[in-house]
């Protein structure tokens, strides 16, 4: 029997305290119920972006998963909740609201939902502290983390720590865009969504790759939203340029050496593109992700493995819900309980 898992979903609190007014920055998100079933969010006064009640509403979302053949999804959080900009104290205030309400759904309801935390990245110290609350108290998952931290890569030197813990602890990564590249570029035709957040992605890639983090930390899960961006594409490049710029290596074996060990999600809406993953990456590192409930999202979940008509039965169970339960370390025994 197929298990068909979404695990690129996001949510949110329907009642965010106003941090606003409690830490004096028009930064944070505020979420503005417009009915019951619909709400806006808001950041520094203007509105970013209208949502509905699948943002935030486990039923809801048990209503649209039966609807549309799903049987978990896994929760992680809107990316412009990261809140990397703000004070560590604050910034682990708020992901501890949203870790505890994810925390809360799974616990309720155990066999529809599996979820990611998120940490107060800019702070090493502060992130591996909200890491651990995760994984040994909270019962999540794994992390879903930014593509950059106020615009610094997932290089820096100051976060080795916390991917050593991560490694440690078997923390899955879920590396997700936010706050990308080229913003004043992109407002027209919302090139944000389509071009700058999967360029990002692509940059936050090659920098765990080039900058010697895959290398150090070879037991590290790692996935890439989108199908990791541009990446993929890009990587005979990568290798090109480790070629002719032999004083720039910082790692033994080429890009691609390396890129072999990210896991991507399935979210490429195109059959050959889902193929050139499968090719690239290897058929057990890819897995089914929709973007619910966002308008880019894919309806219904995992359409494009079901018109990959030339998958196997044995690949299109592992992309459609099996390799998910092995990225997130769960025996498959345990979620059909």
């Amino acid at each position: 029997m197929e298990m068909r898992i979404d695990f690129h979903t996001h949510i949110i609190p329907e009642e965010i305290p106003n941090f606003v007014e409690k830490y004096g920055s028009q930064k944070w998100p505020v979420l503005k119920k417009t009915c019951s079933c619909g709400a806006d969010i808001y950041l520094e006064g203007e509105k970013f972006r209208e949502v509905t009640d699948q943002v935030w509403s486990a039923e809801k979302r048990i209503e649209d998963m039966d609807k549309e053949g799903v049987d978990m999804q896994v929760l992680s959080p809107i990316p412009l909740t990261f809140s990397y900009w703000a004070k560590s104290e604050e910034a682990e205030d708020f992901s501890q609201l949203q870790n505890d309400f994810i925390s809360n759904i799974i616990k309720e309801y155990p066999s529809r939902f599996l979820g990611l935390g998120t940490v107060p990245l800019q702070d090493a110290d502060a992130a591996i502290r909200e890491m651990k609350r995760c994984k040994f108290e909270l019962g999540l998952h794994g992390l879903e983390i930014g593509t950059n931290v106020n615009g610094l890569n997932l290089d820096e030197p100051y976060l080795d720590e916390f991917f050593a813990k991560a490694e440690e602890w078997q923390v899955p990564l879920f590396i997700h865009p936010w706050e990308s590249l080229g913003l004043e570029r992109m407002p027209r035709h919302n090139f944000m969504y389509t071009i700058s957040y999967t360029t990002d992605t692509t940059l936050a890639a090659a920098s765990l790759v080039n900058g010697g983090v895959m290398e150090k930390y070879p037991k590290l899960k790692i996935c890439l939203a989108h199908g990791g961006g541009t990446y993929p594409w890009l990587l005979p490049r990568f290798d090109q340029g480790y070629n002719v710029w032999p004083h720039l290596r910082e790692i033994s074996n080429p890009p691609s050496y390396y890129a072999k060990k990210f896991y991507v999600d399935s979210l490429v809406y195109d059959s050959k593109n889902l193929q050139f993953l499968i090719d690239t990456f290897g058929e057990e590192k890819i897995f089914m992700g929709s973007d619910y409930p966002f308008l880019l999202r894919e309806i219904n979940p995992g359409k494009v493995i079901d018109d990959s008509k030339e998958l196997n039965e044995e690949t299109r169970k592992g992309i459609l819900g099996l390799n998910v339960l092995e990225f997130l370390n769960i025996n498959i025994e345990d979620v059909k309980k």
